[in-house]
């Protein structure tokens, strides 16, 4: 350990080296004997000199015990003549932390610690016996070798800091450890009593305002917390004190100055890839997903080796719907390491993601076998039902609901703590079959046995509105209100009572909604309900304005763009002005069936039936054929091409999907306007097939 307090004989160790030279063996270091001395009496006429003549004998045995491996009658010879030149000159105390130094190479903890506590016995006042075992407690702390904190060696090394901080106010060491210990064992009044002791010792000491800075980032005052970094990283610029930096501005969610800090931290310390992870990380959370995937590149390039920046790269592409780039990845990812279970769970995620739902399957369940043991420890339990429940959803994706419902079942076996969270999954099956009976029972179980878990409530919540109970949803959904998550729960209530046609009340929650907006993205999100809410009531003029102020925000959201583009095609207005907003849409999430049923509609508005019927086809094929709309328009393809037997298909087709949604999504004017159309093509049918029947 470096000593940082001054030696009654600094000045003489220079002349250690020369003394023992003149009193060894030109060869002594190349035999294995220890050689034989003159007693220090025949070289020292003063305990000074005798006590020098001892502290050269021991620095030099210290030597070469350390060129021979810590050999023992080295490090003997070392130690006793320490211990006499002490005898020699009491003001040599310093020699305590050197003895204890020397046990501790050779593994001599105990002896360490006695050296120091008979020092402590001899002589209360020396500091050097506490910083002995200040620092061999210190190092206990996690001596298990698992990482696990020994609470009782954290309190024995605060106790010797605390003692040297007392006797020595001026002790920056001590301060930071006490501030840091305090830490350990969660006294952050007593921690930041001892950082601010040091900071008025040393206002710009790294480690003080970083500690300092940690504790106020615990209790919630980021504020605080980043005004203290921001003042290292100007006045002491660090590595460290950036990266710290960086994850205050990520608990603040302020990414763009988080990636901003963590890129400090990488150019002062280029080796620690880590930090450029952590910035690539932030770039994604900011949305600047090319500059987010350059630095994944830069991170691949330098670790060719390792498969996880390619998924990381795939993650974002396939956020960004750009499904062929991600598999590109992929695949990549699959050539550096296909037995990898972050590969493998990536690659099935994907699949999803491309409809290859039976594929998406066999992927997940593989994934599975392959890492099945016969028990699990708690990151394995974890990892494991992560596994489930993509399974499980991927059974439901496919309609192969009571596998999904098995699946989950086992997720909830494996990990307790996801119990609630494979309830809900139940239940949105359950839902999703059309089985409402089976939900129902599923969901007044799960609220027994969960009744504070908010998933639980906000599905049963759903469910109770796709049978059209609006009122006991909305009283559902009033329970959820804690100030915390008000705004998502308002507009969730103003949702459902849209849903059940109670505009008014709907309007009411989306003013409480609006009044909560604190930032742009739940500004956006109420502008959207509204605008959906002006729709519904046919108010044009009024939800065009709310869709164009999302829009104006954030020219990204799709979801506004397709809604504005789908509201002026149903119309029949400004055709060109609606396919470029959908356009725009199905750029951005080009796999969204919604969005292509959109563009197909558009088409078929601007008479362009080759290109309605291409992008209905592959709307249907996303969307399971579940959807009635979408039959809807495709029949008026099929119609209006004079292709009568396909439009009755898609009416029929339509008809039955409305049969078989919720009641609660059912509007009874759509199902009229469809049986209407089916009937008028069945008589059309009929009257052009009667003349064949009569030749």
């Amino acid at each position: 350990m470096p000593h940082s307090h001054s030696r009654s004989l600094t000045a003489k160790c220079l002349l250690a080296a020369g003394l023992a030279a003149t009193l060894l063996p030109a060869n002594a270091a190349q035999k294995s004997d220890i050689p034989v001395l003159p007693p220090a009496t025949k070289q020292a006429n003063s305990p000074k000199a005798a006590a020098y003549y001892h502290y050269s004998l021991g620095h030099l045995y210290a030597e070469m015990a350390a060129s021979y491996g810590n050999r023992s009658d080295y490090l003997n010879k070392a130690i006793e003549n320490f211990r006499l030149a002490m005898k020699e000159d009491p003001e040599a105390d310093f020699l305590v932390e050197d003895i204890a130094e020397l046990y501790l190479a050779a593994g001599r903890v105990k002896e360490a610690v006695d050296e120091a506590q008979n020092a402590l016995k001899a002589n209360p006042n020396q500091l050097n016996a506490h910083r002995v075992l200040a620092h061999i407690y210190r190092n206990q702390i996690q001596g298990d070798g698992q990482g696990r904190t020994n609470e009782g060696m954290v309190k024995r090394a605060l106790e010797q800091y605390q003692i040297i901080a007392g006797k020595d106010p001026t002790d920056m060491e001590a301060l930071i450890m006490v501030g840091g210990l305090n830490r350990m064992l969660d006294n952050s009044v007593d921690a930041e009593a001892a950082y601010k002791k040091a900071l008025a010792i040393e206002p710009d000491n790294e480690d003080a305002l970083v500690g300092l800075a940690g504790i106020y980032g615990e209790r919630g005052d980021t504020k605080t917390s980043t005004e203290l970094l921001e003042r290292l990283a100007t006045k002491n610029p660090s590595g460290r004190a950036y990266a710290m930096l960086g994850q205050n501005y990520e608990s603040m969610k302020e990414y763009t100055l988080a990636a901003d800090a963590f890129a400090k931290a990488f150019e002062l310390e280029p080796g620690q890839l880590e930090l450029q992870a952590e910035e690539a990380k932030d770039r994604t959370e900011a949305g600047q997903f090319d500059e987010a995937v350059k630095l994944y590149q830069q991170l691949a390039d330098a670790k060719p080796l390792d498969p996880q920046y390619y998924v990381q790269m795939a993650e974002i592409r396939q956020d960004q719907r750009n499904l062929g780039e991600a598999r590109r990845l992929i695949d990549k990812a699959k050539e550096i390491d296909k037995y990898s279970p972050e590969v493998r769970r990536a690659d099935a995620l994907l699949l999803a993601d491309e409809g290859k739902f039976p594929e998406a399957i066999a992927a997940m369940k593989a994934l599975l076998d392959m890492t099945a043991k016969s028990t699990y420890d708690p990151q394995q339990k974890l990892l494991r039902a992560d596994f489930l429940f993509y399974l499980g959803r991927f059974y439901r994706f496919n309609e192969q609901y009571d596998q999904a419902v098995d699946t989950f079942k086992q997720m909830m076996a494996l990990d307790p703590d996801d119990a609630a969270k494979g309830a809900v999954q139940i239940i949105q099956t359950h839902r999703e079959a059309k089985d409402y009976a089976k939900a129902q029972q599923e969901a007044d179980a799960a609220i027994g046995t969960y009744p504070d878990d908010r998933g639980i409530r906000s599905e049963r919540a759903q469910l109770l509105s796709d049978q059209g109970k609006t009122d006991a949803a909305v009283a559902e959904l009033r329970k959820l209100l804690d100030g915390k998550t008000d705004l998502e729960v308002y507009v969730d209530i103003a949702e459902t009572y849209q849903k059940g046609h109670n505009y008014d009340d709907a309007a009411k929650a989306l003013d409480s909604a609006e009044k909560l907006a604190k930032d742009d993205k739940s500004r956006a999100a109420v502008l959207f309900s509204r605008g959906a809410l002006y729709e519904r009531q046919k108010k044009y003029d009024l939800a065009e304005k709310e869709f164009r102020r999302v829009i104006d925000a954030d020219a990204k959201n799709a979801s506004a763009l397709n809604y504005l583009g789908y509201m002026l095609a149903d119309q029949n207005v400004r055709l060109s002005e609606a396919q470029d907003y959908i356009k725009r849409a199905v750029d951005l999430d080009p796999t969204n069936y919604a969005f292509l049923d959109s563009l197909g509609w558009v088409y078929f508005r601007l008479n362009k039936l080759d290109e309605a019927e291409q992008q209905l086809a592959r709307s249907l094929q996303l969307s399971a054929e579940k959807d009635p709309t979408i039959h809807d328009h495709m029949g008026d393809v099929y119609f209006k091409e004079g292709k009568l037997k396909l439009a009755i298909s898609q009416w029929q087709s339509s008809l039955k999907a409305f049969n078989s949604s919720a009641p609660g999504d059912v509007e009874p004017d759509e199902v009229a306007k469809v049986q209407k159309k089916l009937d008028s093509a069945r008589v059309k049918l009929a009257k052009e097939e009667a003349p064949a029947k009569r030749n």
